[in-house]
């Protein structure tokens, strides 16, 4: 069967559904095949052969063993034009539709497939407790609820800009799932307003965010020409701006990285002024000494310049003003009895037993044992202050015999005045 305008038609469906010739191609021999398949008498092993650039259309079959294998030689049961009739066009038409559209599925499936971590602008389409619909142009982006920034509420029909999570395919298409909460979407916005980053000259090395609230950037220079800061604040902080801009008024603190972590946990406490700190890599914690007034600083609002610290350095920071560690230090340097609470078992109640071994006492005993030493060192104390008490009563009797002369020399000197 020559069809002369099949090859302009499906040319012009090409164009027109953005799929390719070859697929059209191969959904219209499966519709002519399925269409063959119905007519009384049809060959049960047959396919359908398309000449691309005739257009020329030749059903051939091979008849089969009894083990439904192909055997012989192929033939050609093309049926004439007149004996396709109505029923075989209408099986054509619907397998070529369904056929379709399933490439435009599977062709809108490879165009995201490939684009998980990467950013889109989508237009609000719908929104609600559960979701919200972004329109991505030719495919609608799904973002639930929880890949939602908190108390953002964003208008159907305002445009903006999310971070692509997951791409699921579905019978019904591409499922697009995405994210305006995800630490990706800082370092793609990045990436968009800082053209050092996007070169590879600057690189954001860790992100800590807690969505609508704040969050923290480590940056990094492989060029020692450029700052890799000031790159990303750009002139009178217009880059970070239109990152903010986009964010809601998120607040972003941007911190060069370095690999001392002692100097990267100072670092990443900014803007608080950190005095020392000591890392402890037993126990993967990060002890920070800042100044008493520095201390609320460091700790940030509920915590949060402290937690989001943690998470940029991947230490635990425990954070301690210049009193509390003196108090602690100068606790710890006392000396302590050393030993446990235990029950007894006759009496069932509690005594302490010495950690050199001994008889066990009891809590009336102990109480008693512990206030008569309190009273020695008290003693001890005390005694050099005894000692020097007289001292102290024997140099207020001088004054008197000083102020007895002075008394006599001004009455002699008055008597001899009178004389």
């Amino acid at each position: 069967m020559n069809t002369p305008d099949l090859i302009e038609a499906l040319q012009a469906l090409a164009a027109d559904k953005g799929i390719s010739i070859d697929t059209l191609f191969g959904a219209l021999a499966d519709a002519f095949e399925s269409a063959y398949k119905r007519l009384p008498n049809s060959q049960e092993y047959a396919w359908v052969i398309i000449d691309p650039d005739s257009g020329d259309v030749r059903v051939m079959a091979q008849a089969l063993d009894d083990d439904g294998i192909p055997m012989g030689e192929e033939f050609d049961v093309t049926p004439p034009p007149e004996v396709w009739g109505r029923v075989a066009a209408q099986t054509m038409k619907q397998v070529m539709n369904q056929r379709i559209r399933e490439a435009e599925r599977e062709m809108k499936y490879e165009e995201y497939a490939g684009r998980e971590g990467d950013i889109v602008t989508g237009i609000i389409q719908q929104t609600d407790a559960r979701y919200t619909l972004l329109d991505l142009g030719r495919v609608e982006a799904l973002m639930p609820q929880a890949e939602q920034v908190p108390y953002e509420r964003p208008e159907p029909g305002a445009r903006v800009k999310a971070y692509i999570v997951e791409v699921r395919k579905t019978a019904k298409g591409p499922q697009i799932v995405t994210s305006r909460t995800h630490p990706g979407l800082i370092k793609r916005l990045f990436e968009l307003e800082v053209p050092e980053i996007a070169d590879g000259i600057v690189e954001i090395k860790a992100c800590a965010r807690e969505p609508g609230a704040r969050t923290k950037i480590a940056v990094l220079s492989n060029d020692s020409n450029v700052d890799p800061v000031g790159a990303c604040v750009g002139a009178r902080g217009a880059r970070v701006r239109m990152v903010v801009n986009e964010l809601r008024g998120e607040k972003i603190d941007i911190v060069p990285f370095s690999d001392e972590p002692a100097d990267f946990v100072m670092k990443a406490l900014s803007p608080a002024k950190v005095k020392e700190v000591r890392i402890h890599e037993d126990t993967g914690t990060a002890e920070v000494i800042v100044p008493d007034y520095q201390l609320s600083l460091a700790i940030g609002k509920e915590g949060q310049n402290a937690r989001l610290a943690a998470r940029l350095t991947g230490w635990r920071v425990d954070i301690k003003s210049e009193t509390q560690l003196a108090e602690e230090e100068a606790y710890a340097n006392q000396d302590w009895a050393e030993g446990e609470w235990i029950v007894d078992a006759e009496t069932g109640e509690q005594v302490w037993q010495p950690a050199e071994g001994g008889e066990a006492m009891s809590a009336e005993a102990y109480v008693q044992a512990a206030e008569e030493e309190a009273a020695e060192e008290a003693a001890t104390d005390s005694a050099p202050a005894a000692d020097a008490d007289p001292k102290v009563e024997a140099e207020p009797e001088a004054e008197p015999e000083e102020a007895a002369v002075d008394t006599d020399t001004v009455a002699t000197e008055s008597g001899e005045g009178d004389q």
